[in-house]
């Protein structure tokens, strides 16, 4: 659970990032291949805001501190992350690793993320709040007892996840939470934005129109505090600049036509 000011907690038996299997071990769990994200039984599946809020966090994230094929991002894709309970997992609605093969072993779209496969952490998690949701990804509700843990517990003790952003599209409230001592702190944002220093890429809320939709929408930002482009914005970007070059060059011929019947009609 946050607690804002608070000292840490003690970590009440739950399995870390680190405790990963040894290679014996790895062999026989289960892998992404047997541990796909599609489930058409499961409810809840993302609504069209989720859909499109994941997409144009992927389409600008653009870490400028690894390579485009170490950066990978996903929206809705399972994530396994206990090798003792390997078919337990939540569905974060976004979130990005680092460090990482953009694909599976440098081929495979992955299936899922499989924690002990992978052996990375995501850096960041973003969740879009819903009404039965919000209270488990503020951190304000606890795990049964010999159940899973909620999504505040696996980012926060078990993943380890530096950089948990929360947005409501109700309130269009974005709030932050930062590890620190093993514990998530909540941020103040002067602004709607935040910095992360080790990607030199922020995380801020811009009002704008997406795929026809005007609206809050969150996206990320440069070190200039430019919004990074969709690749839409940017084809549209490059054909004005080309539209603009055309006018421009037209405009000269025209003047240098003028020009030369002024001093013909001299």
């Amino acid at each position: 659970m946050y607690i804002s000011n608070s000292q840490p907690l003690i970590n009440e038996g739950l399995p870390t990032m680190y405790d990963l299997p040894s290679e014996e071990q790895s062999e026989i769990l289960p892998t992404m291949y047997d541990l796909p994200s599609e489930n058409p039984e499961e409810s809840g599946l993302p609504d069209e805001f989720h859909d499109w809020q994941g997409d144009i966090l992927g389409e600008t994230c653009c870490p400028q501190t690894y390579p485009a094929d170490q950066i990978f991002v996903a929206s809705d894709l399972n994530l396994y992350y206990d090798s003792i309970h390997p078919f337990w997992y939540k569905r974060p609605d976004f979130f990005l690793a680092v460090g990482i093969s953009r694909f599976r072993q440098g081929k495979d779209i992955r299936l899922s993320y499989v924690i002990w496969q992978e052996k990375v952490s995501p850096i960041v998690a973003v969740e879009f709040l819903s009404p039965g949701t919000e209270d488990e990804n503020l951190g304000l509700t606890y795990s049964d007892l010999n159940k899973p843990p909620t999504k505040w517990e696996v980012y926060e003790q078990i993943l380890k996840i530096p950089y948990y952003f929360v947005f409501s599209r109700y309130t269009n409230q974005l709030k932050v939470f930062q590890l620190k001592r093993n514990r998530y702190r909540e941020q103040i944002l002067t602004e709607s934005r935040f910095w992360i220093p080790e990607l030199e890429l922020g995380i801020g809320l811009w009002l704008g129109f997406y795929k026809g939709c005007q609206r809050l929408w969150l996206r990320w930002y440069d070190g200039e505090g430019n919004w990074i482009p969709t690749p839409e914005e940017s084809v549209d970007k490059e054909r004005m600049a080309k539209e603009s070059a055309m006018q421009r060059v037209e405009e000269e011929r025209l003047a240098k036509e003028s020009a030369i019947q002024h001093y013909h009609q001299k």
